[in-house]
């Protein structure tokens, strides 16, 4: 059995043109979180260790066979007036070997509880890992706009300064032929001097951008394959929590771990019941020098149960029932959190729309400005400081498409991981899924160490091992 298995290839919510196969896409992006996360390698294991978790806890329902051996060596002398007071050596080597098994009958349910609450504990870490799982993809793709939302500043920077650098040329000619002020040209020169440093404003901003993409993603940013199709979501509210309530992984953890404390208090209380064990034993014993041997076996009933333990059972009771309702309160809080961060990706996401559709009205009407009052200036009806007012409205007005644009993309995605919707599996990422039942199949009934099973646990673990 494998633990991963190959997911279909093809991530459906994203479209890309044949001119940017070459290019980093979004799909590189999450297809590098996925298989190359630390925080995913380290879940993944905690959720191995609970796996094996509910096979110690099975242990406890079956058979335990064990054995003893023992070798003694006795020196000593004997004398006594029949042997006319002469020392006899009595030493002797005895050998004793022996075979014990335990099976407990019946103690209350408890280990049985303890048993289905560890299993319950294991649906939960699925869950956990399962929303880690949203977490880094949604990194990644925050990421991946944003790398693509600084590099568009930093060339709508680096264009500004070229055209204020052509403003300042053009401020000089007029100043050296009259028509405008030293006061005009020296304008000019502070909007360029404002231009170089926005544009190592942005140039910093791509760096540290960059070095997000590569933390997220495990690898450097290339050229970039520009904005995908937006995935598919909805913005009816309604709809869209009726829908986390029912898949976010978050609410999927907090109602098992409500299961297994409640399994918990169910095994407390059978703590105060007796417990009845069935015990056989057989043994060989042979000692040397008297040459004297024996076989023995026995088997029987074992009965016990507390009286009295200085108020620690009923404690523990007391202390299971305490845990099992701060799970509950905790459902409680989960569902409302789970709730509200829907509202905020919908709203972010109606919101950057709107930014959207209104800065694209604001970057033509700019544009018509800032063409106008550079004609009028050419003709004196305008000053050179009109001219860099109306550039920076439009330079303004890019700005804020291109950050509007960025912002529905990761709103968008910000919406499908409040639904509980964005996962590898749900996306369809071409690679391969990491199967969590898989493992738990192999360990639940504690094979042997030699066993074929066993054998073949092992070379699953050393393919697993994280260098």
């Amino acid at each position: 059995m494998r633990v991963w298995r190959v997911a279909r290839s093809g991530l459906a919510a994203l479209a890309f043109s044949a001119s940017m196969a070459q290019a980093d896409s979004l799909a590189d992006a999450l297809v590098g979180a996925y298989s190359h996360s630390g925080v995913l390698d380290q879940n993944r294991a905690l959720l191995r260790a609970a796996d094996e978790d509910v096979a110690i806890a099975l242990s406890t329902l079956r058979p335990i066979i064990s054995w003893s051996g023992d070798v003694t060596r006795q020196f000593g002398n004997s004398t006594t007036a029949a042997s006319g007071f002469t020392a006899r050596d009595i030493g002797s080597t005895s050998v004793s070997l022996g075979l014990s098994a335990t099976l407990q009958l019946f103690d209350g349910g408890a280990d049985a509880a303890r048993a289905e609450a560890t299993k319950e504990t294991v649906l939960a870490t699925r869950a956990g890992l399962l929303n880690i799982e949203q977490n880094v993809l949604l990194r990644a793709a925050v990421a991946y706009f944003n790398v693509g939302r600084q590099q568009e500043f930093v060339s709508l920077r680096q264009n500004n300064l070229r055209l204020l650098q052509q403003e300042l040329r053009a401020a000089q000619d007029r100043f050296d032929v009259g028509e405008v002020t030293r006061t005009d040209v020296a304008l000019a020169e502070a909007a360029v001097a404002q231009a170089r440093s926005n544009l190592a404003d942005a140039q910093r901003n791509l760096a540290q951008a960059r070095a997000e993409y590569a933390n997220a993603t495990g690898r450097q940013p290339g050229r970039l394959a520009g904005l995908p199709r937006l995935p598919k979501t909805t913005t009816d509210l309604a709809n869209a929590q009726a829908v986390a309530v029912r898949n976010h992984p978050e609410l999927d953890q907090a109602r098992h771990q409500i299961s297994a404390n409640e399994l918990l208090v169910t095994a407390a209380g059978a703590d105060m019941m007796p417990n009845i064990t069935l015990e056989g034993r057989l043994g060989v014993s042979e000692t040397f020098g008297d040459q004297t041997s024996s076989e023995t076996g026995s088997i029987g009933l074992n009965v016990s149960g507390p009286i009295y333990r200085g108020g620690e059972l009923t404690a523990r009771e007391r202390r299971a029932l305490a845990v099992r309702d701060a799970s509950r309160g905790n459902l409680h809080n989960v569902r409302h959190n789970v709730q509200q961060g829907v509202v905020n990706a919908i709203s972010d996401l109606v919101a950057a729309r709107a930014s959207l559709l209104a800065s694209e009205r604001q970057i033509r009407a700019a544009r018509v400005a800032f063409r106008g009052v550079r004609e009028e200036a050419t003709l004196g009806a305008r000053t050179t400081l009109d001219v860099l007012d109306a550039e920076q409205d439009l330079l303004d007005a890019e700005t804020n498409r291109i950050s509007a644009q960025a912002d529905q993309y990761i709103a968008a995605y910000s919406v499908l991981e409040s639904m509980g919707l964005l996962t590898a599996q749900r996306l369809k990422l071409p690679v391969q899924i990491y199967d969590p039942a898989a493992y738990y199949n192999l360990v639940k009934d504690g094979p042997a160490k030699l066993s074929k099973q066993g054998k073949q646990l092992d070379n699953v673990i050393r393919a697993l091992q994280i260098d």
